[in-house]
């Protein structure tokens, strides 16, 4: 099968944050480079209007498809191959008891995410010098999508999600 491999690598220290995403197909052939921060950033314009939307209308349109959708995002789970999750954090709070208080949290819970799956390496780390959080990672996954061509069709082949496609259609 056709796969797209995603990777992406970040170093966030401080306020400033650099890093690089990657798409590539066949594993090997690179098509997308982007580098952030990018030098060519535009700034947001204040002139874009915003839209207001129909939150409850489009909430009782979805309301009947949400066993399939359920059904769909198993089947989009399936595609998705983790080959390499490792994330560093380090965490500080002003005062230090905070600090161990949140950190043994934290540490808690990375024990029960990163047993969850083998490629899963997340850690962390105490700072005791101020209020920090700082990351450093390197993420790959592989992609699938033909795979998912049969439950996206069958999928759309239900009246009830067609019916909420068309209501999102209706509120742009």
């Amino acid at each position: 099968m056709i796969g797209i491999k995603l990777q992406l690598e970040y170093n966030k220290k401080g306020s400033k944050v650099k890093g690089c995403l990657k798409i590539l197909i066949f594993k090997k052939l690179k098509i997308y480079t982007y580098h952030f921060p990018s030098d060519d950033a535009d700034e947001d314009t204040d002139d874009e209007k915003e839209h207001e939307r129909d939150h409850k209308k489009l909430f009782d349109l979805a309301k009947p498809c949400f066993k399939y959708f359920k059904s769909y995002l198993k089947s989009a789970l399936k595609i998705i191959k983790i080959e390499k999750f490792e994330n560093h954090f380090t965490v500080g709070f002003a005062s230090y008891a905070d600090t161990g208080k949140y950190i043994g949290i934290i540490w808690g819970i990375l024990a029960v995410i990163n047993s969850m799956h083998e490629k899963l390496k997340i850690s962390a780390e105490p700072s005791f010098t101020g209020s920090t959080f700082d990351a450093i990672g390197i993420n790959e996954v592989e992609i699938y999508p033909l795979k998912l061509l049969i439950p996206t069709v069958k999928l759309i082949s239900k009246k009830e999600v067609r019916i909420f496609i068309r209501g999102v259609m209706d509120e742009r």
